[in-house]
């Protein structure tokens, strides 16, 4: 039952995240959004930084279940065009929906770990089946150092999300071929 709870207190402060920016993350607004008794969340998570460490925890356990699925639901990538397709598909996730509400928490916690190492750590890129079949498929490829070019061809598909959150509108899949080509060379 507690966990339940934590759980479901997590998942609504990344709603309000989402919705209402840094600032408007506090333990009422949870409070509010999840429809419980005024101290519910500052019962579970005394302190706002206990609130944004189970948040941030949260979120990078959405994730990883997200690019697990995603990996696995893609064949084996063989070809640059399968690899910019299974990216077009990250990135529509990424971009719609709960993806995008995510995404949005993402980088408001990514910039707030920028001075707290404690978030920072809990952010830092994961292995995944997805990065995994990155690095795969680039090594497979002949591409030396497929560690750094796997963390700097997804890194440059994170900034594309981004930019996309920021400026409106879908990712062009030229854009996504010419990271790949570029990864390749």
């Amino acid at each position: 039952m507690v966990s339940e709870r934590r759980t479901l207190l997590a998942d609504t402060a990344l709603d309000v995240l989402a919705d209402e920016g840094m600032r408007g993350l506090t333990h009422r607004a949870v409070d509010r959004r999840a429809d419980l008794p005024p101290g519910t969340t500052s019962a579970y998570f005394r302190t706002r930084a206990a609130l944004l460490t189970a948040l941030v925890s949260r979120l990078v356990q959405l994730d990883q279940q997200e690019l697990e699925s995603t990996a696995a639901a893609l064949p084996p990538l063989r070809t640059a065009e399968e690899l910019v397709d299974g990216m077009l598909t990250l990135t529509r996730q990424r971009l719609t929906g709960e993806g995008r509400r995510r995404s949005l928490a993402r980088h408001a916690c990514a910039v707030e770990s920028v001075r707290d190492p404690e978030l920072r750590e809990i952010l830092v890129p994961r292995e995944n089946a997805g990065r995994e079949a990155v690095r795969d498929f680039l090594a497979h490829h002949g591409v030396r150092d497929a560690d750094t070019r796997t963390h700097t061809l997804l890194t440059c598909l994170d900034g594309l999300v981004f930019d996309r959150l920021v400026n409106g509108g879908g990712v062009p899949c030229e854009a996504l071929e010419g990271l790949v080509h570029a990864a390749l060379r």
